[in-house]
């Protein structure tokens, strides 16, 4: 062993794991939840499904090595949801009578029930993971209803694991939460929220837990010094309330905000993302160093994308940060919780060999991790075969010819501003399009998928097991689509959608048809609750080969009168629901994809569509979440979308679609996609989006999502009209449009109707009250 290799010998070495994925190797998870929910196993039997897969994942984790084993991060629906329950924080609208959590009522406040509307649901930072938002309520005085991480921790004990107990920490469940005034914010941290996670700990304490994970994500943001100094106070609180408890304040995706007010706060450990905040905290580690009685616990690993770890540069960075700090001890763990990647990447035989070998999901993640380690502890040469066998795989990859598109970097680069820009603006498009595509006042739409029904799920298995020929399959789908054109002419839906009945999903259907896309055969991650989604992997250049929705949006054409939507995926949702490769920039890669499908919409008009819609659900959620690296972020995503809706004809309305955002911090963006309608999903937030709307001016045309299509219940006729009225306060009913709050491809077709003919009635009432006041010119 050389002088090199001895320097990055450490005795003090441990892995830890932040969270593992909940759905199980093939969806166990997900199906043992809808049985439930269809009423096929009750309370118990899916309790006892549920204990048999938290000990199959906590096995798992220790049998890969793991040191530190989380407990707690497992959940029936949603972790955020799991605090807000401990802590007695139920809306009264669901009627809870005080003690522990039925879990009926739990579903509830995250599914909604036909008496009470669901809690709001939004993205988990700048994730597509979807968390139950928290909801504060003057009448509601928060307790502890139950000690859930002391349950976790007994339970792993007697399966002879001791665990690392996982909770979310007090600043960023207040920062993640609803229904209170800025200025209550240090009194529901300090008076409120403290004393419950001080009794949390002291039960931990009391029943032998040594390390407690306070997941603290919210000071990657822009923290304030007056937040930092109320942050101080609680954790000061919480380390006094119990001693002998070590707290590990885990951050991740992106690198630290104040570092110093960080490193000086009263906790025992503090865990950095090196992935995806890699540069900020090395920086901060080389300006500020480590204190030397602390544990650093290093996310090297990335949590968020499936692409392997490249050992050696990490080593080489491990040796970096030892040459720089030398804290109490060192944990090498991943970037953030697995829960964002898939199982396991052995599953995976049927991609092509290059990139098979370049992939690791959960379970590989957790094996690297433990090379790692052994690397880090006793030298590079321990682990030279697994060195050079990642190295020599990753290469491969890396140079294989089926990654390259001859010429599209160069087209890209000599692309003009008019590329970019709509011929008309949208004042004179507006009277071009209403002459083309005359509607009446308030029209109606969906917002493109219908219900994957039982028939169509059987339909695609025989299909793709080869039972059902491509000619039966095809008629099938033109049945179906034609069914679904008739029921919406008979309920009175003003634009139509052909209902995407041949798409499994939004992005990886057009994965599917593009080139530098490969999808993965079980590569499922959670999206919210039970819903899962298979990101397609992006290996290399993305281009345009034929057309792809044509064929299924001219068929739908020919059986109406009424105007059909073509109905595409928007560019930055491509990237953000896909896992991206590694060795280009985003921006880059969203020309690209923003290029490929202008080919689309022009192909779309070029068959007689003249409304096409370009979805963005997912523009909001990557937003960074420092508000230094808006600007960049939000100039790619408007440059992609202009590049793939601009070529068309004036009177082509391009509509979007986008998904629970706080809306107000985009509206510029939003107006300068140049977009003639925007679709925005409103209706768990009770309207409160509207306050976006308020305080800025949006001059585009616009559908609020009325009613939520993630709640089984059927809406109200009346809560959709408060929601439309509040609108108009703000919004000219000449350019407003009325639709559900997001695609319909999850409820059943019962739901869906009835829905949708209650929605439609709220439209002929208010046209009956505007079209006095309203002139035919005006419009």
């Amino acid at each position: 062993m050389n002088k090199e290799e001895e320097r990055c010998i450490v005795t003090a070495i441990r892995t830890g794991n932040l969270g593992y994925p909940r759905i199980g190797s093939n969806r166990e998870w997900k199906k043992h939840l809808e049985s439930y929910w269809a009423g096929k196993i009750d309370e118990t039997q899916l309790k006892e499904q549920m204990k048999k897969l938290r000990r199959q994942y906590l096995k798992t984790q220790q049998e890969k090595g793991v040191d530190w084993v989380p407990v707690g991060d497992f959940t029936f629906y949603d972790h955020v949801l799991d605090t807000a329950a401990m802590f007695g924080l139920i809306p009264k609208r669901f009627a809870h009578t005080g003690g522990p959590v039925s879990l009926d009522t739990y579903f509830a406040m995250a599914r909604g029930n036909q008496g009470a509307v669901a809690c709001e649901m939004t993205k988990w930072f700048n994730t597509n993971y979807h968390y139950i938002v928290p909801e504060f309520e003057p009448e509601i005085t928060p307790l502890l209803t139950e000690n859930k991480p002391l349950k976790a921790f007994e339970e792993a004990k007697q399966w002879g694991i001791k665990g690392k107990p996982v909770l979310l920490g007090p600043f960023t469940l207040l920062k993640l939460s609803k229904g209170y005034d800025s200025n209550q914010f240090a009194d529901l941290l300090l008076e409120t929220l403290v004393p419950l996670y001080e009794q949390v700990l002291k039960e931990l304490e009391t029943a032998g837990a040594e390390w407690v994970q306070m997941d603290e994500p919210s000071l990657v943001t822009d923290v304030n010094p007056k937040e930092w100094s109320w942050i101080d106070r609680a954790y000061s609180r919480l380390t006094t309330a119990a001693p002998r408890l070590r707290l590990l304040l885990q951050t991740y995706f992106d690198s630290a905000t104040a570092y110093p007010s960080l490193i000086r706060l009263p906790v025992h450990g503090i865990g950095l993302d090196l992935v995806h905040g890699k540069k900020g905290n090395l920086d901060s580690l080389q300006a500020h160093g480590f204190p030397a009685d602390k544990t650093l616990a290093l996310g090297i690993i990335d949590g968020r994308n499936i692409w392997k770890t490249p050992l050696a540069e990490q080593l080489k960075l491990l040796e970096q940060i030892q040459s720089r700090v030398k804290p109490a001890e060192w944990w090498l763990q991943p970037s953030c919780s697995l829960l964002h990647v898939p199982v396991e990447a052995a599953q995976e035989t049927g991609l092509r060999p290059e990139l098979a070998g370049a992939i690791a999901f959960a379970n590989e993640k957790l094996d690297e991790l433990a090379v790692l380690a052994k690397g880090f502890k006793h030298g590079k040469t321990s682990i030279s075969d697994s060195l050079q066998e990642n190295t020599d795989a990753i290469k491969r990859f890396r140079n294989a010819s089926f990654r390259h598109v001859s010429g599209l970097r160069e087209t890209l680069a000599n692309l003009s501003s008019e590329d970019f820009q709509r011929s008309h603006p949208f004042s004179e498009r507006k009277q071009l399009q209403a002459e083309s595509h005359p509607l009446p006042l308030f029209p109606t739409t969906t917002i493109g998928s219908f219900p994957q029904s039982a028939d169509v799920r059987r339909a695609r298995r025989k299909w793709r097991a080869g039972e059902w020929s491509e000619e039966q399959y095809e008629s099938f789908l033109r049945d179906e689509t034609a069914r679904w054109i008739g029921i919406q002419e008979e309920i009175g839906l003003d634009v139509l959608v052909h209902g995407e009945f041949e798409r499994t999903d939004m992005v990886e259907y057009f994965s599917d048809k593009l080139d530098g896309y490969s999808k993965t055969a079980n590569g499922w991650v959670q999206s919210y609750g039970s819903r899962c989604v298979k990101p397609p992997i992006i290996h290399g250049d993305v281009a345009f080969l034929s057309p792809m929705t044509v064929k299924e949006s001219v068929y739908a054409q020919s059986l109406t009168d009424k105007k059909v939507k073509g109905m595409l995926t928007g560019p930055t949702t491509m990237i953000r629901w896909s896992f991206v490769r590694d060795d280009l920039p985003v921006s880059e890669i969203s020309l690209q994809i923003g290029y490929a499908l202008r080919k689309e919409v022009e192909a779309l008009e070029k068959e007689g569509i003249g409304i096409i819609q370009v979805d963005e659900p997912a523009l909001r959620e990557g937003l960074p979440l420092k508000q230094i690296d808006w600007k960049a972020y939000l100039e790619q995503a408007v440059q992609s979308f202009r590049l793939a809706t601009s070529s068309v004809q004036p009177d082509t309305q391009i509509h979007t679609h986008m998904c629970y955002s706080e809306f107000h911090d985009i509206i510029e963006a939003i107006q300068a996609l140049d977009a003639d309608v925007i679709s925005i999903e409103s209706s768990r937030s009770h309207g409160e989006l509207v306050r976006s709307f308020e305080e800025k001016t949006y001059t585009q045309g616009i559908g609020l999502g009325i009613y939520d299509i993630h709640s089984p219940r059927i809406p109200e006729e009346e809560e959709m009209a408060r929601t439309i009225e509040r609108a108009l306060r703000v919004l000219p009913p000449s350019l407003f449009w009325i639709n559900p709050d997001c695609g319909l491809k999850t409820r059943n077709e019962k739901e869906t109707v009835e829905s949708l003919v209650r929605m439609i009635q709220v439209a002929h009432r208010l046209r009956e009250q505007w079209n006095e006041t309203i002139t035919p010119a005006s419009r």
